[in-house]
This record gives structure tokens, sequence and C-alpha cells, in this order.
């Protein structure tokens, strides 16, 4: 008896401590991460390369960073210029209103910081919110409101309010309660697919209460474990998913296989035993497996996907280990009870179902999978060709995958007036929106050396076509520490701006700043900010997929003592992922079919997205393949020939395969509703690999390859057979017992 087997009959021999255990935990743990409180990661600081040095410098010099914002004045009469004395009023009035409201600092006249544009028809006032960055999109509502009533007053300009505050506040209002609202129907769309597969309430339930328990107690252990290793919003978004997607997936395979060995003539002690020994352990290989998935975030270096890492391979732990443990328990407590709360007609259709099948389960499966599966199994040679040739064709495209950090317009769409004003302030000030800013740290900042490099860094930031201006220096004599903010002549264009910054850095930055002894000069910004993280994500790729792939396959290896399955799981993984970045590739790259997600023309990917899909969908894939090839294994191990096996473990599987991806599908193509468009990709993107993943590459290309195999199957070399045997769960359960046929009465004497 295995290490599964063992948890599973102990939790139903003690089934009221088990239950009692797993509350206690889940309570506890919330209890005590609540009291603890979640320490959240410094954006600035956990970003690679130069972003993370200057957010340390203004650090240690005591300074907070600061929401900054701007209010653009422009005329828009022919003729007409911001030295007006119209347009001079407006400026008086939008420095007076916004002093006016209490929440700001800093602020400063274009006349006095020379932030006219050139024409003379645009001009900037500057300004930063009072208070933490992090909070002041709450606070910005009055600043707003000042200078809306200017621009009501003067009519004649333009007036609009742009930054960090405001931006943030108009995508909170439009997409937050979006984003909430779909984590929120994730819960109703499973239980509803759960209903139907199982036509019952108590089992349906079930799944969901351990997927949400579990992912309760994990809130309380991230919170814990946050003071070190620092967490974030996205982060506990992604352990909601993934917590679904995993708790849903274990009890399924679990509770299947239970209801299954009762339909098949076991009594329910026995049922269970078989379950835990067989699902609980392809629930504890498929879990391990994808925690060595989600670790490969770690290599990353970057503080949001080291987040998601520890948070997603915590949730699968308890998930895991709530299956094996109390599922079983709960099993035993509620019996026959399982059955209640069935839905009318669907409850006597899924009855009706089982009666026809249930007593065949172990020999015949699903019909329609069943009928499926024999012109696979006839011509698995083709089949490969087919399926393989296909999924290889639409992987194809992403050779040619184009990834960057998307732009506010491209994230948003153009319907939002902010992104509009964005747009205004941008054209006015190429750059203006987003400006490079360099964080200066000296001995003495106020030292005559340090002033000259300053001033002949801004001299030189514009001669040498990197900035249009106006370049503004912040001192802070008392930190020995000055901001150069200068905007990039590239503005919203991507490959311009990127190359301006690489010039600041390479030639403008050595010629003046550096020349000065003792000087820090690292420049960072937004586009500071994705150049560095789309370089560091695209460095991280090799170490990530290397760690992830020779992990599952040495997993793998272990788990079922075979070269060949080992191989296959990686091959078939790594395909579904390939056809998944085509997709992405094709649709939100090239356009292909974007109407139909209601995509808008990108021109990218999302740079996170590629090695956030590989670890998720690696991760996700394996729970299929471990179940699947358990009961082909299982069934080769009673004695069937390998393509009888192969028949036998897929059609038994392919009804609760279908019924997690489902789910799965359901799930991840709700975030492919939302109207911001990475987290449309990344609904779309997993949507479809699970998609694939549990129609062609189970139902299709698994088989065929395996049958291609025969009983290679099952080899493993002489030079590896001193690895050791963790297959020991695997041995076969028990036939049910044969049905007693009536017995024969002699016939009466004629009288």
């Amino acid at each position: 008896m295995g290490i599964a087997a063992a948890m599973g009959g102990w939790s139903a021999r003690h089934r009221w401590a088990a239950v009692g255990g797993w509350l206690l935990f889940v309570v506890v743990a919330m209890v005590i991460g609540q009291a603890a409180g979640r320490v959240d990661v410094n954006e600035d600081k956990a970003m690679p390369g130069e972003v993370a040095q200057a957010a340390t410098l203004r650090d240690d010099a005591g300074l907070k960073d600061a929401a900054g914002e701007m209010v653009l004045i422009q005329v828009t009469h022919p003729g007409a210029t911001v030295s007006d004395p119209a347009a001079r009023g407006a400026v008086a009035a939008v420095i007076a209103a916004v002093k006016g409201t209490g929440r700001v600092t800093a602020v400063t006249s274009p006349y006095d910081t020379g932030a006219v544009s050139g024409d003379h028809r645009s001009a900037l006032v500057r300004f930063d919110m009072l208070g933490a960055a992090d909070d002041a999109a709450d606070r910005v509502q009055p600043v707003l409101d000042a200078v809306a009533g200017v621009q009501h007053g003067h009519r004649e300009l333009r007036i609009e309010e742009f930054g960090d505050a405001s931006s943030d506040q108009a995508v909170d209002n439009a997409f937050g309660d979006d984003f909430k609202t779909a984590e929120f129907s994730a819960l109703p769309v499973a239980l509803g697919i759960l209903l139907i597969a199982f036509g019952a309430l108590v089992a349906a339930l079930l799944p969901v209460m351990l997927a949400m328990t579990a992912f309760l107690g994990a809130t309380g252990v991230v919170a814990l474990v946050s003071h070190s290793v620092p967490m974030s919003d996205t982060a506990n978004s992604v352990m909601l998913l993934v917590g679904l997607a995993v708790g849903v997936d274990y009890c399924l395979f679990y509770l299947r296989r239970e209801r299954e060995e009762r339909a098949a003539g076991h009594d329910p002690e026995t049922a269970l035993r078989i379950a835990a020994a067989t699902s609980g352990r392809a629930v504890l290989i498929s879990g391990v497996t994808v925690i060595v998935a989600m670790a490969g975030m770690l290599f990353t270096g970057i503080g949001d996907f080291k987040a998601m890492g520890v948070a997603t391979m915590i949730v699968v732990a308890i998930a895991m280990f709530g299956s094996v443990t109390v599922l079983p328990a709960l099993l035993s407590l509620l019996g026959g009870k399982v059955e209640k709360g069935r839905i009318p007609f669907l409850g006597r259709a899924v009855q009706a179902r089982a009666r026809r099948t249930g007593g065949r389960a172990a020999a015949g499966g699903s019909r329609f999978w069943r009928t499926a599966l024999r012109p696979v199994l006839r011509s698995p040679r083709a089949a490969v060709l087919v399926a393989g040739g296909a999924l290889v064709a639409i992987a194809i495209p992403a050779f040619g995958m184009h990834t960057e950090n998307l732009s506010m317009d491209q994230e948003l769409g153009g319907g939002l007036p902010i992104v509009q004003t964005y747009h205004h302030v941008n054209a006015a000030f190429p750059g203006g929106p987003d400006p490079a800013h360099v964080v200066v740290k000296a001995d003495a900042i106020d030292s005559p050396r340090v002033r000259r490099a300053i001033a002949a860094f801004r001299a030189e930031a514009v001669s040498s076509g990197a900035s249009t201006g106006p370049v503004t220096v912040t001192v802070h004599a008392a930190q020995n520490l000055a901001q150069i903010d200068v905007p990039l002549a590239g503005g919203t264009d991507h490959g311009r701006a990127e190359a301006d910054l690489r010039l600041l850095r390479d030639r403008v930055r050595p010629d003046t700043l550096l020349k000065v002894a003792g000087v820090q000069a690292p420049i960072t910004g937004e586009t500071a900010g994705s150049m560095d993280f789309t370089d560091k994500i695209t460095s991280s790729v090799p170490p990530v997929f290397a760690f992830v792939t020779v992990f599952a396959f040495l997993l793998m290896l272990l788990s079922f003592r075979s070269l060949a399955i080992a191989l296959t799981s990686i091959v078939l993984n790594l395909l579904s992922v390939g056809a998944a970045y085509g997709v992405l590739t094709v649709v939100f790259q090239h356009g292909w079919g974007a109407s139909l997600v209601g995509a808008t023309g990108t021109g990218a990917v999302v740079a996170w997205l590629p090695l956030f899909l590989f670890v998720i969908l690696f991760g996700l894939s394996m729970d299929y393949h471990v179940f699947v090839v358990s009961r082909i294994r299982e069934a080769r191990m009673r004695g069937l020939t390998t393509k009888a096996a192969i028949e036998q473990g897929i059609t038994t599987t392919a009804g609760v395969v279908t019924s997690a991806a489902v789910i799965m599908v359901a799930v991840f193509a709700i975030f492919g509703t939302l109207s911001m468009q990475s987290m449309k990709q990344m609904g779309v993107g997993l949507a479809f690999a699970v998609l694939i993943d549990a129609t062609v590459i189970r139902g299709v290309l698994l088989p065929a390859v395996m049958t291609l195999l025969g009983d290679r199957n099952w080899y493993l070399p002489r030079w590896l057979r001193w690895l050791p045997d963790m297959t020991h769960d695997e041995s076969a359960p028990p036939r049910p017992p044969a049905a007693v046929p009536p017995v024969a009465r002699p016939l009466p004497d004629r009288v």
C-alpha cells in the first residue's frame, strides 16, 4: 500500500478527525494570516535593472514615490498661443484650483519650467499628489473636479488632466469591477458544469468546496510567507485561478473513480480504497509536477513572478493534500448521501447513463470516446501525422512572435477619455506623459561639478535627439539627490522610445553625469521599466524552460519507470504550449479573427504572457496526462494487451477529463471577455491550450503514439533500473464481485 492509499485509508477510518483537522487548519491559517497582514511587493524595487536601483536610491534617501500629475492647457483658435492673456489666465486658474484642493504639492508653472510646446500652443502645469503613490487614485477626484471647473470657465481652451493617479482611477473605474466580476463568475460556472457532470448537488458541491477552502487556507499561509517573499494582487488572482482549477480537477478525478467502482459492484469501503490507491496516487504525482512547474517562475528574478510562483505552489500543495485526506473522509461520511440533491431530468439522465455503463465501466467506458478512438487505434500513424501536423502548423507562427509591454492605448483602446488625453499630451510634448527619470545621487548634489554635469546632461539629451524637451530637474538638497525628467522623443512609438533611452544610457549619461566621481545615475520610468522587464523575461526563458521540462521528465520517469512515457509526456505538453503560442500570435499580433474575441490591433503579445502560459499550462496539462496514463498502466497490469489497455484507459477517463477541461476552458474564457487586452490574451491562450490538450492531445495523439510504441511504452533501460520504484501504488485493484447466476429450480413432478 502506497502513500496515497495509506493517507486515504487513515482519513476514511478517522473521518471526523480528518474533516475537523482540515477545517481547523483553514480557520487557523486565515486568522493568523489576517493578524500578520500581507506584505505586498514594491513594484519598482521588484523590477529588474536600473528601475530597482533608482527605487532603492529614493528609498534610502527617505523619499517616497509620489504620483505625478499634469494639466494640459492648449489653445484651439488659429494664430493663438499660450502667451496670450486668455491662456495665461487659464494657467493661473489651474494652479490656484489644484492648490486650493489641499491634495497636491510641488505645483510648477509652465512659464517657469519651460513646459511650453515648440509651436507655443500647449503648456503643462505639473504637480505631485500628496501622500503615497499607491493610493493616490483614491484621493485624486477633488483635483480632477477642480480642473474640470477651470475647463468649464474656459471653453475656448482645451484643459485636461493626466497622470499616475488620474489614469489609475480611470482604469479602476472602467475595468476594476470587470475583473472582480470575472473572478466571482468562476465559481458559479464551475458549479454549473459539475452539476451537469454529476447530476447531483452534493457531488457537485464537493469539488468547489474543496477548491475554495484550499484557496482560503492558502491566503492565510501566503500572508505569512509574504513577510519573506512579498506578494501582490496579481499573485492572489492567479492563486485563485490555479487553486480552483487543480482543486476541482483533483476532487473530480477522485470522486468519479469512487463512483465508478461502486457502480461496478464494489462495496463503498472497497471503492473508496481503490480510489485512494489509484486516483489518489495520480493526484500526488500531478500535484508535485504542478508545483515543480510553478517553481520555474522563481528563476525570473522578477518580484511579481516570484510572488505568483510561491502563491500557486502553496495553493496547489494545500489542494493536493486536501484531496487525498479530507475528500476520502467526506466520502466515507456521506456514503450514499453524495447522490443527494439530484437535479430533475438531469439527475435521471445521469442515473440512466450510470445504469447503462456502470457495470461495464472497467471494460467499456464512454461509448462516444470508444467510437471516436477506434480509427485512431486502427490507423495510429495516420492519426499522428494528421493531428500532430495540424498542431505543428498552428504553432509555426509562434516563431515570429513579437512581445512587448502594451502601452495605454494598446491595453485599453481609444474609448476612454483618459487615453485621448494621453494622446493629446503626447502629440504636444512627445514623451511627456511617460518621461524617463534620471535619479542622480552624489556626495554633494549642490557642488559646482555636479551642477555642471546635470546641465551638460540636459543639453546633450536634447542635442543628441533623445528628447525634444523640456528637460526638468528637481533637486532634493538635504538628501543629496536630484531627479531629471526627460521626455523621450519617440513618444508612444516603443521602438523609437527605447532607442532614445539606450542613447541616454549608453552615450549621454557616460559623457556627462558619470564623469563625476561618486555619482550614481540610474535611469527609470515607464519605458525603462518596460524595456528592462522584457529583456529580463527574455533572458529568463531558457533557464525556466530547462528547469520545468527536466524536472517534469524526472518526475514522470520516477512515477512510471518508463523512459518512453516520460519523453512523450514532455513532447506532447510542449506541442500544446506551442499551439497556444501560435494562436496568440495569429490572433493578437496579426489580427486574424481578433474581432471574434473583441481584440483590438495590439500588434504584439504582452511580454509576460509566453513565460506565464508555459508554466501554467505545463503544470495543468500534467493533471490530465498523469490521470490518463495511470489508468492505462493500471489496465496493462491487469493483464490486458497494450492496445487494449490504451483503449480502456482513454475511454474510462475521457468523461472526467472532458468535464475537468470544460470547467477550466469556461473559467479561462471568462477572462478572455475582459476589456483589458493583456487579460484577454491570457484568457484566450489558456482556454485554447486546455481545450487542445484535453481533446487532440489526450484523445488522439497520446493513444496514437502509445499504440505505435506498443510494449516499448513500459521500457526502462538497464542502466536506469537503479532508480527508486515509485509505482507500488499501482497494484491492480480487486475485480468487482461477479454476479451470482440464478439457481435453476427443478421442475415439479407431474401429478
